[in-house]
């Protein structure tokens, strides 16, 4: 039976507890006034965290000279920080109508089963975090998902696993080529228009 997936407070909780904070301290050392960088600061400490759990925000606060409320408040009022978990790999799947229409949900729920978690939740081995949008911009390629960026157009649940596996293979599968998803003619990959 399958691991439950965690939270984002279950997988905080347990990645903070490990945290190795010298990667921190290189980061903010590197800036001659880290106070007055606070973004940019966290960007590049959640670019090699993966997100911003509490020791590390504490860390940057005490290296930076600044109280830990005032980081918090910069790592919580901007979007594109996280504070939990999201999973190296993230999936998102587009709900706007285009998509919806077209048969998103339809694309969510295959990519939940292939996954085993629901929208903003992460796998337990933070490999994947998923999340639903209103919108990715790509309406006449609808329905559309993106994993790390990278567009997938014209989407059915038929085609969730291969797209899944171009970015983490099971044993003995390759890592997919370039040239897009499995299903190309059902659509491939969009993103030029």
């Amino acid at each position: 039976m399958p691991r439950r997936p965690r939270s984002g407070d279950e997988a905080a909780a347990a990645a903070a507890a490990t945290v190795d904070l010298t990667a921190v301290r290189e980061i903010v050392a590197g800036f001659e006034e880290p106070a007055s960088d606070l973004v940019t600061v966290l960007q590049r400490v959640q670019d090699r965290y993966g997100y911003l759990p509490a020791p590390v925000l504490e860390e940057v606060a005490r290296c930076a000279g600044v109280p830990p409320s005032r980081v918090y408040g910069v790592a919580t009022f901007y979007a594109q920080f996280s504070t939990v978990p999201t999973g190296r790999h993230k999936v998102r799947v587009c709900q706007g109508t285009a998509c919806h229409v077209r048969g998103g949900e339809e694309v969510l729920r295959a990519v939940q089963r292939e996954l085993g978690i629901a929208p903003g939740e992460t796998t337990p081995d933070l490999a994947f975090g998923l999340e639903t949008v209103a919108c990715l911009g790509a309406c006449s390629l609808a329905p559309v998902m993106t994993v790390d960026g990278r567009v997938f157009a014209r989407m059915n649940a038929g085609r969730v696993p291969a797209v899944l596996a171009t970015v983490a293979p099971s044993p003995g599968q390759g890592q997919g080529s370039d040239a897009g998803p499995p299903g190309e003619g059902q659509g491939g990959e969009g993103g030029e228009g």
